[in-house]
């Protein structure tokens, strides 16, 4: 079997007193679009800046194509391709002019500069726009921009650190077809999201909370795992919120949280926990109501799996 493209093994990073990521153990094989999916604060981007070789780790060993980040900082960054939150580039340079400096940077010359720069004019779908601008390109262009620019040298691990955050759906959609083109040549991604429908069309996803893994695996098996010998329920009635607070009281439920104007209840048994959220709800007057159990959501997981970690920790 190959060599993981991605090793985390204990990692661990503090701060002063304040530990950002802690203990995280994990691996990324090679072509995976892999997600780390949490609130903010729960150590996504620190764990990128780690592998990245931009952090030092506290202790434990990150390594990015088989190179420890600690050992050889510069080969790791010689390697891959990050693009950061604010998309990477120089607003007040025009679109060749970002390219050419990212293109001199990655240390390219001659023909394969050129057919880089053509690529990444095309990937990004600025033909006819080389002169603009940068601070004056729509939000989706400059992430297309910000992408092309990150992997004209042509690397074999990809960093995107929350990448389509403020930009419309459809520049999202296209986006993640660029990711998905990517993936198909090879090349290994991984990503921090806040979407969730992102986060489905990751190969697999790591649940950070607090700066601990919480949950590693596919969305199937996530659902399988984290709703193992429990179902959710979908509770409709005229006061939700009012039904929250009740449930939340009940010893058998395990968590009720809002989703919009209904409930997403998590019980033992299906049937019975039916039998027993419509006989306190018709106790209560708060009629009429239906109850359905339902297939678990990645936000169904993501939830379940904070609730659970905060648990452990002893967090209220």
């Amino acid at each position: 079997m190959a060599a993981p493209a991605l090793e985390a093994i204990h990692l661990v990073k503090r701060f002063g007193d304040f530990t950002s990521v802690d203990d995280v153990t994990f691996e990324v094989q090679e072509g995976e679009v892999f997600g780390l999916l949490g609130s903010n604060g729960a150590g996504k981007s620190t764990l990128i800046r780690l592998f990245c070789a931009l952090l030092k780790p506290t202790s434990g060993t990150g390594r990015v194509l088989g190179i420890d980040v600690a050992q050889d900082p510069e080969g790791v960054r010689r390697r891959i391709g990050y693009m950061t939150q604010r998309f990477s580039l120089y607003d007040e340079l025009t679109v060749r002019q970002n390219l050419a400096f990212f293109s001199g940077v990655y240390g390219l010359r001659g023909k394969e500069r050129a057919d880089r720069l053509a690529w990444a004019i095309d990937t990004a779908g600025l033909g006819g726009k080389e002169d603009l601008v940068t601070r004056s390109l729509p939000g989706g262009w400059k992430q297309r921009l910000a992408l092309a620019c990150a992997v004209l040298h042509r690397p074999r691990l990809v960093f995107l650190d929350e990448p389509t955050g403020g930009v419309d759906p459809i520049s999202r959609r296209r986006f993640w077809a660029l990711i998905d083109d990517m993936s198909a040549d090879g090349v290994t991604v991984l990503v921090t999201t806040h979407y969730l429908d992102e986060a489905e069309r990751c190969d697999r996803i790591a649940l950070l909370d607090a700066g601990r893994l919480v949950a590693l695996g596919s969305v199937g098996e996530l659902k399988e795992e984290v709703f193992a010998g429990r179902a959710v329920l979908e509770v409709v009635c005229p006061r939700y919120l009012r039904a929250q607070e009740q449930l939340e009281g009940q010893a058998w439920v395990y968590e009720a949280s809002l989703f919009g104007d209904r409930l997403h209840v998590v019980v033992g048994d299906a049937e019975e926990g039916r039998r027993r959220i419509l006989e306190l709800l018709e106790k209560d007057g708060n009629a009429p109501a239906a109850v359905q159990r339902i297939i678990p959501s990645l936000e169904d997981v993501f939830i379940h799996s904070i609730e659970m970690s905060d648990q452990k920790a002893g967090h209220p």
